[in-house]
């Protein structure tokens, strides 16, 4: 049996084909062009003396001799991109202590956490639910995720993610009283995660500032406020990073197609000194590299409910798509209020 092995930029360049379905796909995925995938499957084939595509129809099929080459070739690059990660792995391990907004850790790092502690077995991580920003001077936490406007003093901050806020509620209460209208939030239960500016925000690029209200509760945090629309107490704001995979799951809806941008934004924070630390370092990136990988998923806005303006020429707001919150100018939505005055920090 010969020991011979066919170049790998080849196997790359079909591996990736055969995964996405296309040559297109693989030239985007591999930054190529759709040219230099074609010219090296040939290569591949000429190699082998063996047609390893079916042509013909949108989607590329393997012929019998692809579909044997393929597993062979997807674990051996599985198997090199472990021993990659593997070498050039930071040696860490000890105990790290993140302080997260309550909201964020509950919705967002928690059902994530895996995915670091399967990569790092030898880290013991405390948690701890708070947005309290002296804690980013405690020589008792490492790393703080924070909602604010990022300006801390003696201290390394780094903006991690901005957010969209938007109205929730869970399919349940939606299906017993409908919001077929913004004027529908009266029959319903306003839940407040702040003082009230978040809503009051929302009306305003609604066009529906002077909506009389009905019930309203107060709470410490928009974790809660969001528990509380889970468990259909109301309508709380949620915010296209906690809330996004719950309205994927369909535990909540979003019943109208306006977004407005919140005041602050998500910083990853930490002590100047403890920065460089592997074990610090690690986790900082860890947290970049999953929401990188981990787009927002979209916007489930309820087809019953839209929002129609009353103004008379078209302005920007702000609508879901499949690539996420864009701006749109139509004449039937709302301009986006100014920003308040900062509001009291998100929990």
């Amino acid at each position: 049996m010969s020991s011979r092995l066919p170049p790998l930029n080849p196997l790359r360049a079909f591996e990736a084909t055969a995964r996405r379905g296309s040559v297109s796909a693989a030239a985007r995925e591999l930054n190529v062009t759709h040219g230099a995938i074609s010219h090296q499957i040939r290569a591949l084939e000429l190699s082998f003396n063996a047609t390893l595509f079916e042509r013909g129809g949108k989607r590329l099929r393997l012929t019998p001799q692809g579909a044997l080459l393929l597993p062979a070739v997807t674990h051996a690059f599985a198997e090199i991109a472990a021993a990659t990660a593997a070498m050039t792995r930071p040696a860490t391990s000890g105990e790290l202590k993140i302080t997260c907004v309550p909201a964020l850790l509950s919705f967002w790092m928690i059902p994530r956490l895996h995915q670091f502690t399967e990569q790092f077995p030898d880290v013991r991580l405390t948690l701890i639910a708070s947005n309290d920003a002296a804690h980013l001077h405690s020589p008792d936490v490492d790393i703080c995720l924070l909602y604010g406007d990022g300006n801390w003093n003696d201290c390394w901050a780094k903006l991690w993610s901005r957010l969209e806020l938007f109205p929730v509620v869970s399919p349940t209460l939606l299906n017993m009283r409908p919001l077929r209208s913004v004027r529908d939030l009266r029959d319903h239960v306003m839940l407040h995660g702040d003082d009230g500016r978040e809503w009051n925000t929302w009306l305003a690029a609604a066009d529906a500032i002077d909506l009389q209200r009905g019930r309203q509760h107060f709470m410490s945090d928009a974790r809660l406020s969001t528990e509380a629309a889970l468990h259909n107490q109301g309508v709380a704001l949620g915010d296209t990073i906690t809330a996004g995979s719950l309205i994927a799951r369909g535990e909540l809806i979003a019943p109208f197609d306006l977004t407005v941008p919140a005041n602050d934004a998500f910083f990853v924070a930490c002590r100047n000194e403890i920065r460089a630390a592997p074990i610090v370092r690690v986790f900082i990136d860890w947290l970049f590299a999953a929401l990188e990988s981990d787009p927002m998923p979209e916007l489930q806005v309820s087809a019953r409910t839209i929002i129609r303006s009353r103004m008379s020429k078209p302005e920007t707001a702000r609508k879901s798509t499949a690539d996420g919150f864009q701006p749109v100018s139509s004449p039937t939505r709302n301009r986006r209020p100014e920003r308040p005055q900062k509001r009291k920090a998100k929990s």
